[in-house]
């Protein structure tokens, strides 16, 4: 069994799933970014906020609508894909013995984090999946952590994919979307990134609010952030990460995703 990679995933606004974009024709050959069908799909999204890491347990989880305001064909969406509670009693250990105070929820269902990737990029939905949540009160070092607990699972069989954004500051988007003239303060930012994850200056990227351009303002708050570092964390060391699509919608909302060996 080839080991997997972990991915990073800019999964957008809800309508990437309806809305033809270069991100959305992306999207739609995910799949083909990982070597085999994996086992499982550990889905990391930045819509799922607990204090503590907590692990989707639901034998069919249910497709969680969770916005409001977007056309009613987004409502209509469903991804079917079963659960796997054995799975994330397992995943909950593992964190337990990285010190992690970890557990698992049987009501947790699917948010769009996770599944506006997932039915776009692997649309049978014949693949247990099973989301972990982020810690948006505790800092890069410890998402980065639980990656690290979590790069086991590569060889497992488990896809980890992290979903969040790679800038996020949706007061300054412009509603022009793809027509939107891109801005420089966001540019720099997604620049910088990509050359830090491709020399693997792990370091810099877990002091990105210091030391990357513009940082307050592509992330006001940390949330759409803190995947990549999960992502990162269960990355094998001194891999360089490897862009897998560039794009950026409504001016300042770059849609890059990454691939870790």
């Amino acid at each position: 069994m080839s080991v997997l990679p972990s991915l990073f995933i800019s999964h957008g606004a809800p309508t990437t799933a309806l809305v033809d974009s270069p991100a959305h024709r992306f999207l739609l050959g995910l799949s083909q970014a990982v070597p085999q069908k994996p086992r499982a799909i550990l889905a990391v999204s930045a819509h799922w906020e607990t204090a503590e890491p907590r692990l989707g347990a639901a034998q069919k989880p249910q497709t969680i609508h969770d916005f409001y305001g977007f056309p009613a064909p987004l409502y209509q969406l469903q991804y079917p894909a079963p659960g796997d509670p054995a799975l994330a009693a397992e995943i909950a250990a593992l964190l337990k013995a990285a010190g992690f105070q970890a557990a698992t929820d049987a009501g947790q269902g699917l948010d769009h984090g996770a599944w506006t990737p997932l039915l776009l990029g692997f649309p049978a939905a014949d693949i247990p999946v099973l989301q972990l949540s982020v810690q948006p009160q505790r800092d890069p070092a410890h998402h980065y952590r639980l990656g690290q607990a979590l790069r086991p699972l590569r060889q497992q069989g488990v896809l980890v994919m992290a979903s969040g954004s790679l800038t996020h500051n949706l007061r300054e988007l412009d509603r022009r979307g793809a027509a939107a003239p891109v801005q420089p303060w966001a540019s720099g930012f997604a620049d910088w990134v990509y050359e830090a994850l491709t020399q693997r200056r792990d370091q810099d990227l877990l002091d990105y609010r210091r030391l990357a351009p513009a940082a307050q303002r592509n992330h006001p708050t940390d949330e759409h952030f803190l995947p990549l570092f999960v992502a990162l964390g269960a990355a094998s060391p001194d891999q360089p990460a490897e862009r897998l699509h560039s794009s950026m919608e409504f001016g300042a909302l770059s849609m890059d995703s990454y691939r870790f060996a």
